[in-house]
């Protein structure tokens, strides 16, 4: 904790019933003191005492969430998860009395006996992950007062939430984020929280969320007791979340300590890609039981880890705990080190944040493109769309005048080809024609048939677009529209308020112009809200390209992004399918009209199964109906009325079918 907390002297005030002796931490939402309740004939009760901050008090959404933890808690009782004592209110603040666990944490443990390169005993490390995962269960197999499974997962499960008291029993904490049959199921950005390195890839890509979710988190945590070192949580957030999505093992294959087989084993099944492969809390603790009493050891463990915890002072108050990690970062509710607590609640009392003074940049272009004295977010716009090239001469506050690409806050921007506009990457195309929204679905499908790595350039009267595919998925669209940037993108889809926009772009020089770092390291936003924000606007860019009407097209054939990707979470087949609902009607007809009289009929062997674009099922009618007896003009005339489907929809499936090779017209 925090010396200067330490030093605010134990007089805090009251709240309710509880005196406050001391803070221990604050998260997003809330805080939490150590507290003392006084009864009569000198009865004393010390508890940890979770306060919900004033800033957040008159939201409604964390409101309820503190309410549900409350109540979801109180239903629990086992010796594995804390206990909830008391709930109330007391001037306008919403408390949560729970049991005062003194000890310490998985998390500070781990980094502590990492630091000085020793590892945690195998047995140890078992007997921890056996009682976290009792604890687990009993949250999954819970029940409502009605005897109904509550079906509730924890959602948070990492080492920081994993409490060891001094005499070496295991207690999980907070469940501020647990979500139970009655709550949303999925991680929508709305209700994504957790750890960056301890989320499972069901929570990375916001599928629906069971309890196997919390048994690959609790894995991970297990995995990295054994190994000494994070599984996943290296280089940025984003990284770490494409290697929890992809299940990246690497660094538990390339460990250098020996890890028994039958551990190595559980590790892996509890980590599986499928859900379905792993183990339930249930059976992976009775696993992990069993295991120690093979080796002779106790199921109980809890003198051997007070022994561990003493030896390296882990229950020592004077102990300073270590700055939290890329995979422990705060989420809204968790308590955390003073140090590592969001921008907003690391001040003192009064004390107001300074925003570093902005500078200013005085930009060599025509007035006609844009204007000469710039603020840093913009000259970043300028840049990114193609108004400032890389000889562009700029003069930051009064220094000396460089090229554009001589400014150390521009590398990134002049160093990555998908950023730039100007003709050497697209020269030389493999590929050229003239653009109509009615040719790029077949060239697209064309490119995803024949998994073409390369660039598609379009360009139409000064938009431009420039769409990098991998293998035939696009993996990355640039953009000189300024509606389609990353922060416009945000504020219109209610992403972030503007206000946070601003402070962030103020702060954007601190983060080498990257705008979402900015956001993410400001705690306006989740890693993982982030990925796929910018998942989300890669895709609109994509699909935005389909309402084009006129222009020009070119393909590069091996051309690389190197930027940073958020690939869109879609088959390339599923974005057909979205793209063909993005055609103007006039283009359909003009694209179908050449067609009318010829019958149409099925593709023996589609480069792709119909099944795989998941098209409406009148969508999927209308193809089926394509038998080689109807022209395509008797198939729209005829298939529409029976189909239901409304001319347009009904263009749109024919369109697709012969633009994708499911169908051909002879």
């Amino acid at each position: 904790m925090s010396s200067r907390l330490e030093q605010s002297g134990a007089n805090l005030g009251r709240l309710g019933p509880y005196q406050l002796v001391r803070r221990l931490g604050a998260g997003g939402m809330a805080e939490v003191f150590e507290a003392r309740r006084v009864g009569p004939r000198g009865f004393t009760k010390r508890v940890a005492l979770k306060r919900i901050l004033p800033h957040v008090a008159e939201e409604p959404a964390f409101v309820d969430m503190f309410v549900a933890e409350a109540s979801l808690v109180a239903s629990l009782s086992h010796p594995n998860v804390v206990q909830v004592f008391d709930f109330g209110e007391a001037d306008g603040s919403l408390y949560l009395a729970m049991e005062l666990v003194e000890g310490t944490t998985v998390s500070r443990m781990m980094r502590v006996l990492a630091a000085r390169g020793d590892a945690v005993p195998l047995e140890v490390a078992l007997a921890l992950i056996s009682a976290a995962a009792r604890g687990l269960a009993h949250a999954h197999e819970a029940r409502t007062p009605d005897g109904e499974p509550m079906r509730l997962v924890h959602r948070d499960v990492s080492p920081g939430n994993l409490l060891i008291g001094h005499t070496g029993h295991l207690k999980l904490t907070d469940f501020g984020i647990a979500c139970t049959d009655q709550c949303e199921r999925h991680t929508t950005t709305d209700h994504l929280r957790g750890k960056v390195g301890y989320m499972s890839p069901q929570q990375v890509i916001g599928e629906d969320l069971d309890e196997k979710s919390d048994v690959f988190t609790l894995s991970v945590v297990l995995a990295e007791l054994l190994i000494g070192e994070s599984l996943f949580a290296r280089g940025s957030d984003l990284e770490v979340l494409l290697r929890i999505r992809d299940v990246d093992l690497s660094v538990l294959d390339k460990t250098q300590r020996q890890l028994p087989a039958d551990v190595r084993r559980i590790v892996h099944l509890g980590l599986a890609t499928d859900p379905r492969a792993r183990p339930t809390a249930r059976k992976l603790a009775d696993t992990l039981d069993a295991m120690l009493l093979r080796r002779g050891k106790a199921v109980d463990q809890a003198a051997a880890v007070a022994q561990l915890l003493y030896r390296y002072e882990l229950v020592d108050a004077s102990v300073t705990p270590a700055p939290c990690s890329v995979a422990d970062r705060p989420t809204g509710l968790v308590p955390l080190d003073d140090a590592t607590a969001p921008l907003a609640n690391s001040l003192a009392p009064g004390q107001r944040s300074e925003a570093p003074r902005a500078a200013s940049y005085h930009v060599d272009v025509p007035a006609s493109l844009g204007p000469a004295k710039v603020s840093f977010p913009e000259l970043v716009r300028l840049a990114t769309t193609g108004v400032v090239s890389a000889g562009t001469i700029v003069r930051r506050d009064q220094s000396t005048p460089k090229r554009a690409c001589e400014l150390p806050e521009l590398s990134r921007v002049f160093s990555t080809p998908a950023l730039q506009w100007d003709e050497g990457e697209f020269s030389r195309p493999r590929l050229r024609g003239e653009l109509s929204a009615a040719m790029l679905l077949p060239l697209i499908h064309s490119l995803a048939a024949n998994r073409e790595t390369g660039m598609l350039y379009l360009e139409d009267q000064g938009r431009r677009k420039k769409v990098y595919f991998v293998d035939g998925r696009p993996d990355f669209v640039a953009s000189n529209d300024r509606r389609g940037m990353l922060g416009e993108y945000l504020v219109q889809n209610d992403l972030c308020m503007p206000m946070e926009l601003d402070m962030a772009l103020a702060m954007m020089p601190r983060f080498d112009g990257r705008l979402g770092d900015a956001l993410v390291n400001l705690g306006m936003m989740r890693p993982v809200e982030l990925y796929r924000a910018v998942s989300g606007q890669v895709r609109h860019r994509y699909l935005e390209a389909f309402r084009w009407r006129s222009g020009q097209w070119r393909y590069v054939r091996g051309a690389q992004s190197m930027e940073e990707t958020y690939p869109i979470e879609q088959d390339a087949q599923v974005l057909m399918r979205d793209a063909a609902s993005e055609l103007d009607a006039s283009e359909l007809e003009a694209a179908l009209s050449p067609l009318w009289e010829r019958v149409v009929r099925p593709v023996v062997r589609p480069p792709a199964p119909l099944s795989s674009y998941q098209l409406p099922d009148s969508w999927n009618w209308m193809i089926d109906r394509a038998r080689g007896e109807a022209t395509v003009g008797s198939l729209f005339g005829h298939g529409s009325v029976q189909s239901g489907l409304d001319g347009e929809d009904a263009m749109r499936a024919i369109f697709l079918g012969l633009s994708c090779q499911l169908l051909e017209a002879a």
